[in-house]
């Protein structure tokens, strides 16, 4: 199952969550991908930053 994980990503990293039982990871389509959590809102919190990284937008 994915879920966008935010409802602006840039151009050129588009995130999204995927769930393999009971754990749940963002990924990007530059490849990289999260640390696998329980919580699917940390999950979501990891795409995010990472979208902010890529772009140069600080993290709030």
């Amino acid at each position: 199952m994915s879920e966008p994980a935010t409802a602006e990503p840039s151009a050129a990293h588009r995130t999204s969550t995927s769930e393999q039982g009971s754990f749940c990871s963002a990924r990007c389509t530059c490849g990289w991908r999260g640390p696998a959590r329980r919580a699917r809102s940390l999950a979501r919190d990891d795409a995010a930053g990472h979208e902010a990284a890529a772009s140069g937008r600080p993290l709030t």
